[in-house]
């Protein structure tokens, strides 16, 4: 307990998945937490049950989409609690119906993902750091991906935003270290968010299974430990990196499973 104690941190897309488990653990740890989505309701219904349990969090909207929201939480936040230290850029979207090959993506789709994977975390950091640099430092962690590092038959703008939150990364926290801001990132692999739990056949689940290097999928508050130790001073002399946070799937040659059923077999 007490990792990020007084700090104040701005969780974004945190009424569901990886940013309500990573405003939870953060809240746990000491932070004053604001909860920012989309589902306002969402994120009202857990903030008030952090309060219940004897933590300090509150909600606000966000459109990601939009920059005067974007600005609007960030001051939302300071207004609040009157500073800001830890700035979690979360929100993500993909959709595989319309984010196809580079030949059949839909053009709209593609300047919708870049605007809300892409944008969003230039327009956080750049409404935010001047509140750090008034605190006298701060976190930025942002959500990439391990679409970044690894390509696909789809999902071209969502690989491509995510590897630009990965250099994007890289650039705030080179400009802006001196100033005592820290800037990293986290790239999940298949997480068991309720999206994933939902959405994919148990089939599709064993196939990640199967090729990870240890024998489960991810959950979401695997994502939000690395965000509380990067949100804490635990971490104080780590910038412009991103954790790749995704069980082995995407370390080893791609053969290795096949492989090893082979000389079973044999």
């Amino acid at each position: 307990m007490g990792r990020v104690e007084s700090k104040v941190a701005l969780v974004t897309g945190a009424a569901s998945g990886i940013g309500l488990a990573s405003a939870q653990l953060l809240a746990q740890e000491g932070a004053k937490v604001v909860l920012a989505d989309y589902n306002i309701d969402g994120a009202k219904e857990i903030a008030a049950q952090l309060v219940e349990q004897g933590f300090e969090a509150t909600a606000v909207f966000l459109n990601a989409a939009e920059e005067q929201s974007i600005k609007e939480a960030i001051e939302f936040t300071v207004d609040t609690y009157g500073q800001l230290n830890v700035l979690y850029n979360n929100v993500g979207v993909t959709n595989p119906q319309k984010d196809l090959d580079v030949v059949n993506i839909d053009l709209d789709e593609w300047h919708r993902v870049m605007n809300i994977n892409l944008n969003s975390v230039l327009l956080g950091a750049r409404y935010a750091i001047p509140y750090m640099q008034k605190a006298g430092g701060g976190s930025i962690i942002n959500t990439a991906s391990m679409a970044a590092f690894a390509s696909d038959q789809i999902r071209s703008a969502y690989g491509a935003s995510k590897a630009g939150v990965v250099q994007l990364t890289k650039y705030i926290a080179t400009q802006y270290g001196k100033d005592y801001i820290r800037c990293n990132a986290v790239a999940p692999g298949l997480i068991m968010t309720p999206a994933a739990k939902n959405n994919l056949p148990q089939k599709m689940l064993d196939i990640f299974t199967k090729y990870n290097a240890l024998p489960y999928n991810g959950e979401a508050e695997d994502i939000g430990y690395a965000v509380v130790y990067l949100a804490s001073d635990e971490s104080k002399f780590m910038t412009g990196q991103t954790l790749e946070i995704e069980g082995g799937h995407y370390m080893a040659n791609p053969t290795i499973s096949d492989l090893n059923d082979f000389t079973q077999q044999a």
